[in-house]
């Protein structure tokens, strides 16, 4: 046998398997439909696999779904989170967990990019934490690790020349994940200095926007997931029937049973695990130069408010508060937390968002909170009992005024409203 047909024996094979791979990911392919199941264990997965993808979403969010927006308190999934109350007593919607520890607003602002027909004029429920609101805003690796390229070309495609698009591509070219591709770089930089981008970088972001589509929706289907066992545990220890003042002594029975370890009411596994011993004696007065009020995370935060402008989203908004126990030991300034909580509410209150809960003064109820600064037992029921009316009741349409000041870095920088 002739030498080419020898190397042909070894390497054809290997040849066709990645043309056939090449030719798979390059057809606009459907990929079918997901089961019920499937639906289920996404919603509360908090997987970076569903946060990142896309199909799995829009098939859910068709289906009564509603997007639960947050960062790592969604991942305390205790017997009073929304997800169990929800399964509980057969709710006529079914919350969609998108986040965890590391997710912000721009991390939010790219994942949701291509839900705009699922989105357009229904409701999400949004958690906006104080802690985003470092000197430094969103970390770049956080970032890099729910970076979504699917999302991210979507959006360079349908981009406009307008002061919200313009700072959204400065700000992913400030991310080493903006930069990871030649094209994204130089489309991205053509976006945010107001410029179309070329005929070129249009054919090559749509050929990979198709692979990426059908990557996401081939392995959209193994979602290794425990969340949904915990969800169905907990159900158990709930009530047959939903009444608000016996969900509120279980939930203060639970949390006295689970915070019996330490003085700062503090679940006794997170307690044990990250706080006791050596750890806590390095902690006290650890944050007392921790300021919320300056950071270019206020205008992340108005990319988000442009966008559910932009889709009419009806959005409920909660802050949730600080344990006073863990704030008084580690110094950190209540005086400034408040001043954050005004200030982010000043920014939503202008342009009309209106559906605020404010929690930021419950810090110092008991088994309100699970740990230092996420919502637990108590804490999940009151916001309950403002999530829940107002997914199921109807709402006035929203009336926003979206103002451009808030991308300014003279707004981020500000201590004071203005």
């Amino acid at each position: 046998m002739k030498a080419k047909g020898k190397l042909w024996l070894i390497f054809g094979p290997v040849i066709i398997a990645a043309g056939s791979l090449i030719l798979l990911f390059s057809l606009p392919l459907g990929w079918g439909h997901f089961s019920d199941r499937t639906e289920r264990q996404a919603a509360v997965s908090l997987s970076p696999k569903v946060f990142r993808g896309r199909k799995i979403k829009q098939q859910a969010l068709e289906n009564n779904y509603v997007p639960f927006f947050g960062s790592s308190e969604l991942s305390r999934l205790d017997a009073f989170h929304p997800a169990v109350l929800d399964a509980k007593y057969q709710r006529s919607y079914r919350p969609f967990l998108l986040g965890a520890a590391g997710s912000q607003s721009l991390t939010h602002y790219f994942i949701m990019q291509n839900l705009g027909s699922q989105l357009r004029g229904k409701k999400v429920v949004f958690i906006i934490s104080p802690q985003w609101f470092t000197k430094q805003g969103q970390r770049p690796d956080a970032f890099g690790f729910y970076y979504s390229p699917l999302q991210t070309t979507d959006w360079i495609i349908h981009a406009k020349n307008n002061t919200a698009d313009r700072y959204a591509a400065k700000r992913l070219l400030q991310m080493p994940s903006g930069r990871a591709s030649q094209t994204t770089a130089a489309a991205l930089e053509n976006i945010a200095n107001g410029q179309p981008i070329s005929k070129f970088q249009t054919t090559v972001l749509r050929a990979k926007e198709t692979m990426l589509l059908n990557e996401d929706a081939l392995f959209s289907h193994f979602q290794a997931n425990k969340n949904l066992a915990r969800v169905e545990k907990s159900e158990k220890v709930l009530p047959a029937h939903y009444s608000a003042p016996q969900l509120n002594q279980l939930a203060a029975e639970v949390g006295r049973r689970e915070t019996s370890n330490n003085q700062l009411d503090i679940k006794n596994s997170f307690y044990k695990s990250r706080l006791s011993g050596h750890r806590m004696k390095v902690l006290q007065n650890s944050q007392t130069s921790f300021d919320y009020r300056q950071s270019p995370e206020y205008s992340d935060f108005q990319l988000l408010l442009t966008q559910f402008s932009k889709w009419h989203v009806n959005v409920q908004f909660i802050i949730p508060p600080v344990n006073d126990r863990w704030a008084n030991y580690t110094g950190l300034s209540m005086p400034m937390i408040r001043q954050t909580d005004q200030k982010i509410k000043y920014q939503l209150q202008q342009q009309g968002f209106t559906h605020v809960l404010d929690l930021t003064n419950d810090g110092n109820e008991k088994y309100f909170m699970e740990d230092t600064i996420h919502l637990g037992w108590r804490g999940w029921l009151k916001a309950d009992q403002t999530i829940d009316p107002f997914l199921t009741k109807q709402q006035p349409a929203p009336s926003y005024k979206i103002q451009n000041k808030f991308f300014a870095k003279k707004w981020q920088t500000s201590t004071h409203i203005e």
